[in-house]
C-alpha cells in the first residue's frame, strides 16, 4: 500500500490535509510510543503488531532522529504499511505510533494518526489519540470564532490549537491547560523534539500504561504491548496525570484535580487483548470470573454443552463451564483471515462478514442443548447468525449467555455505538432479544456481578464505568444534548 512520508524540521506547510466527514475516528484505536532506543521505529512496529485489535484501518508512526520528526502512515493492517526495508531505514531513537479504527469508514489516509504539525522556530509537534471527546464541537466552534482553521476534522487537531492559543511560558503549561479543556474518554501521546509526552483522561476511561526496556521508556494502550517489545511494566498512568519523557528522565504531573476512576467495562469485556493487565487486573482472569458469576447468576437445567463465540467468549465460556459443572468444547470455528464484524464501517459489511467468519463443529452441537457465551451483544448481527447457524447444524436447544450487562445506552467515549437504535438491548427486554436472536433463553451478567468478577468498584468516581449499560455517564454531554439517551 502506499505510504506517506513527511518530515518535518520546521516551517512548512499545515499537518494535514481535511479529512472531510472523518470526526469520529478517534476511537477504539491502539497507542505504542518510546524514547531513548536506537531502533525506536522496530519496536514501535513491534508495539502495534500486539495492538492490531484496537484497529485495522491504518497505522503510522512518527520517529524522532535528532531535531527531525518524519512521518509514516497508510491504510490497512501494519503488515500491509510497514515492511523490513522502511523500518530498516528509519532511523531514530524516539517515537509515537498509532493503529487506527476508522468508525465511519475511512475514505483516504488522511485520517490515518499521528498528526503532524510545523510550527516556526524548526519547532514541530506529533500527536496521537485513543477515545473521544465530547465536546469537540463546541470547542471547535470556539476556536474558530477566534481564528483558527482547521486543516483536518479529526479531534487530535483541537489540542494542538489550543495548545499554539496558549500564551504561557512553557509548553508543559500550555498542554496542561489544553488537556484541562478538553473532556470525554482519552488518551493521548505526543511528541517534539525535546520530549514525549503520555496523557491520560481525567476518569481514566481510556488505559495507558507505563514500561521501561534498558534506558528507554515506553507508554502504550495496553501491557501486552510492553510485554512483546521486552518492556518491563512500571504501572498504570493514573487518571488526569500527565508524564513527560526525556533524556533527563521521567517526570509526572496532573493537569486537574478532578480526577476519579471511571476504566471503561467495555476494555474488560471485549476490546483488550486477554494477555493484557489493566489497573492490575488481568483480562482473561476478569472474563472468566464473569463466566463463573454468569452460571450461578442463571443455570440452565439440562444443558449437556459449553460453547464460546470465538475469541472473545473463550475466557467466560470457561469460567461457567466450569462453575456449571458442564462439557467445554469448542463447537463454533472462526475463520482467522475476516475481520472483527463488530468494528466493521457499515451494518452491510457486518452482516455479509459473520456469513463468511463462523463454521460450526457438527459432532459437537447435533442433537444437544447448547450454552453458547459470548461476551456482549451491541447490534445482534453477529449473535442472530451464530444461534440460526447453530440450529441449523442440529443444535436442539441454544442458550444464550452474555458475560456483560444489556448494552442500552450509546458510548461517547471512544466505542463506535453512535445511535441508540443501533443496539439491540436499547428499550428491549431479555426475553424480547431472546426472541429476536430466536434463542431458546437468553440471560445476562448483572452490573454487580460484572464489577465483582472484574475486581474494581462499580461507581463513576472510583472504578468502572458501565454508562453503555445503566446510563450513568460519568461526564457531562454537552455536544449531544439533542440526542435521545433514554
Amino acid at each position: 500500500m502506499p505510504t506517506e512520508i513527511v518530515a518535518a524540521e520546521g516551517g512548512g506547510s499545515p499537518c494535514e490535509a481535511r479529512c472531510a466527514n472523518e470526526a469520529k475516528i478517534n476511537h477504539e484505536c491502539g497507542l505504542f510510543g518510546i524514547w531513548g532506543h536506537e531502533e525506536a521505529a522496530q519496536l514501535s512496529y513491534y508495539g502495534l503488531h500486539s495492538l492490531q485489535h484496537r484497529g485495522q484501518d491504518g497505522a503510522g508512526m512518527v520517529v524522532k532522529n535528532g531535531d527531525v520528526l518524519t512521518r509514516t502512515k497508510g491504510p490497512g493492517l501494519l503488515t500491509e504499511v510497514y515492511n523490513s526495508k522502511m523500518l530498516a531505514e528509519m532511523k531514530g531513537t524516539a517515537a509515537i505510533a498509532h493503529v487506527l479504527y476508522a468508525t465511519g469508514g475511512m475514505k483516504s489516509s488522511t485520517a490515518i494518526q499521528p498528526l503532524l504539525f510545523h510550527f516556526e522556530q524548526s519547532s514541530s509537534l506529533a500527536i496521537c489519540h485513543n477515545g473521544a471527546l465530547v465536546n469537540s464541537k463546541s470547542l471547535r466552534n470556539k476556536l474558530e470564532e477566534y481564528g483558527s482553521i482547521f486543516q483536518t476534522t479529526c479531534s487530535s487537531e483541537l489540542l494542538a490549537h489550543i495548545i499554539k492559543r496558549s500564551r504561557l511560558v512553557t509548553f508543559v503549561d500550555s498542554l496542561k491547560r489544553a488537556l484541562s479543556q478538553i473532556y470525554g474518554g482519552f488518551a493521548f501521546l505526543l511528541m517534539t523534539k525535546n520530549a514525549l509526552y503520555a496523557a491520560r483522561d481525567p476518569r481514566g476511561l481510556r488505559p495507558l500504561v507505563l514500561g521501561k526496556r534498558g534506558d528507554a521508556y515506553v507508554v502504550a494502550s495496553e501491557t501486552c504491548a510492553l510485554d512483546t517489545v521486552g518492556a518491563t511494566y512500571i504501572r498504570d498512568v493514573a487518571p488526569g496525570e500527565l508524564i513527560i519523557i526525556d533524556d533527563n528522565g521521567i517526570k509526572s504531573e496532573f493537569y486537574t484535580s478532578d480526577k476519579g476512576m471511571a476504566l471503561c467495562g467495555m476494555e474488560f469485556i471485549y476490546i483488550a487483548r486477554p494477555d493484557s493487565n489493566i489497573e492490575g487486573v488481568n483480562v482473561h482472569t476478569s472474563r472468566k470470573n464473569a463466566g463463573i458469576v454468569l452460571a450461578k447468576e442463571s443455570p440452565t437445567a439440562g444443558a449437556e454443552v459449553v460453547i464460546a463465540s470465538p475469541d472473545t467468549g473463550i475466557s467466560a465460556a470457561i469460567g461457567y463451564a466450569e462453575a456449571a459443572g458442564i462439557p467445554y468444547e469448542i463447537g463454533l470455528i472462526k475463520n482467522r483471515y475476516i475481520g472483527r464484524t463488530f468494528i466493521a464501517p457499515s451494518q452491510n459489511l457486518r452482516k455479509r462478514g459473520v456469513k463468511m467468519k463462523h463454521s460450526v463443529v457438527r459432532s459437537i452441537v447435533e442433537g444437544k442443548s447448547v450454552i453458547l457465551v459470548d461476551d456482549s451483544i451491541v447490534r445482534g448481527t453477529t449473535m442472530r447468525h451464530l444461534v440460526k447457524l447453530l440450529k441449523d447444524t442440529g443444535a436442539r436447544e441454544v442458550h444464550l449467555k452474555i458475560a456483560s450487562p444489556l448494552y442500552k445506552y450509546p458510548c461517547y467515549y471512544g466505542i463506535d455505538t453512535p445511535s441508540p437504535k443501533e443496539l439491540v438491548a436499547h428499550k428491549r427486554s431479555a426475553r424480547e432479544i431472546s426472541k429476536l436472536m430466536d434463542a431458546d433463553s437468553i440471560s445476562f451478567i448483572s452490573e454487580s456481578g460484572l464489577a465483582d468478577a472484574i475486581g474494581i468498584t462499580h461507581n463513576n468516581t472510583h472504578g468502572l464505568c458501565m454508562a453503555c449499560f445503566n446510563g450513568d455517564y460519568p461526564t457531562h454531554l454537552q455536544d449531544f444534548a439533542g440526542i435521545e439517551l433514554k
